[in-house]
């Protein structure tokens, strides 16, 4: 038997011959090779089964649960600001919140003491206009009447002066109710306890009076009187007339208490003319006092003589000792300003007019911010009408 042979049949399995030459020939990489192919035929085989290419890995499963979101709990509010613009300043958001920030000498340190005053949101509330009590019918619409028991429209309509010692300053903004922007800012910028007169030609002014009440501004009525240049200065085409017969003179009158409800008083708008007339102006002056209102009288007349019939006719009335804005710079009302607060420190108490000018609001408004700071509380005109009625010079008084 050939070689071949016993190889076949003579040596062990694996021993020695073509099986030797195949187990030399073998090699780690080769061995390596093999347990790949079938790693990779079992997961074939996985995946041709589950169709999962992860199939057999740990994996762990989680239920996602979607809940309306709770309300959060209600918190304090300071104040309502929209967010402030690139173009929009510090002092500008603080200006449109109300929020006022005193920094002593201009300091803008981090470590700089500061006050801030936030504005006070238990505020006065007016009473509600109108009164049925105080009201009553006339040719135009209604009118403000007295009512049972003297009850007059300057004591249930005025706004209450809040409790403070210290020296005190009334202003009067006349000349609202013409434009509805102006109109509602000089509403929002300035303190409550400026006063505002409203124009008998605007628009929708009971919504405008309502505005300002709400806010709690005190409200007077514009009277558009008589200048000595008339009618190249023309108040308007209800103008009270020097030369006007006093039927027609009062009928305008009705027409412009008709426009709006809730007002403590009147002021003149113009008027130098009508007012240096004593025969012209008492008829009108003596209405008002009938009705249970007041007068105030702006300052920029140099002749009136409201203060001579004041008493006559029983008439709660009160003269402006200063024009805030007569010269209408920003360094001069700033001026005016000052000047009245060393009024009110030396008297007690001044009374100042003022129009509606854009300018005039923003140097009020930036004044009155740290003006009790300083030592001096703003109060309503009504407070000098009411405790002063027939004083023939309440401006100078301390009520």
């Amino acid at each position: 038997m050939s070689d071949a042979a016993d190889d076949i049949l003579t040596k062990p399995l694996g021993v020695g011959g073509k099986a030797a030459r195949l187990r030399a020939g073998l090699r780690p990489t080769t061995a390596i090779a093999g347990v790949s192919a079938l790693a990779l035929g079992l997961l074939a085989g996985t995946v041709a089964l589950t169709g999962d290419p992860r199939g057999g890995e740990p994996r762990a499963s989680a239920t996602i649960e979607i809940r309306e979101a709770s309300a959060p709990a209600p918190t304090a509010r300071v104040a309502e600001v929209a967010p402030a613009g690139p173009s929009r300043s510090a002092r500008e958001v603080e200006q449109a919140s109300g929020v006022s920030v005193f920094r002593p000498d201009g300091s803008t340190a981090p470590d700089a003491p500061v006050i801030i005053r936030v504005p006070n949101t238990a505020q006065v509330k007016l009473a509600p206009a109108p009164d049925p009590r105080l009201t009553e019918r006339g040719r135009h619409g209604p009118l403000p009447r007295i009512g049972e028991g003297r009850l007059r429209p300057l004591d249930v309509y005025a706004r209450p002066e809040e409790p403070g010692t210290g020296p005190r300053i009334a202003v009067l903004v006349s000349g609202l109710g013409i434009g509805e922007a102006a109109t509602m800012g000089a509403i929002a910028r300035l303190p409550a306890a400026v006063s505002l007169a409203l124009s008998p030609y605007g628009g929708d002014l009971e919504k405008t009076a309502a505005r300002a009440r709400e806010a709690g501004h005190e409200i007077l009525l514009q009277l558009p009187m008589e200048p000595f240049d008339y009618p190249d200065s023309d108040p308007g085409p209800q103008t009270l007339l020097a030369s006007g017969r006093p039927g027609e003179n009062l009928d305008r009158v009705a027409w412009a208490m008709s426009r709006f409800p809730g007002f403590v008083a009147a002021v003149n708008f113009m008027g130098a003319k009508l007012m240096s007339e004593a025969a012209a102006l008492e008829p009108i002056l003596k209405e008002l006092s009938a009705r249970g209102l007041g007068f105030v009288d702006d300052g920029t007349a140099p002749r009136s003589g409201v203060a001579g019939l004041a008493p006559k006719v029983k008439l709660a009335s009160a003269r402006a000792e200063a024009v805030i804005d007569a010269v209408a710079r920003p360094d001069a009302i700033d001026a005016e300003l000052a000047r009245l607060e060393t009024l009110a420190r030396q008297k007690g108490f001044v009374l100042a007019s003022a129009s509606a000018s854009p300018l005039t609001i923003d140097r009020l408004s930036r004044w009155s911010r740290d003006l009790e700071a300083r030592g001096v509380r703003l109060v309503p005109v009504s407070v000098v009408l009411r405790q002063n009625a027939g004083v023939a010079k309440v401006s100078s008084a301390t009520p």
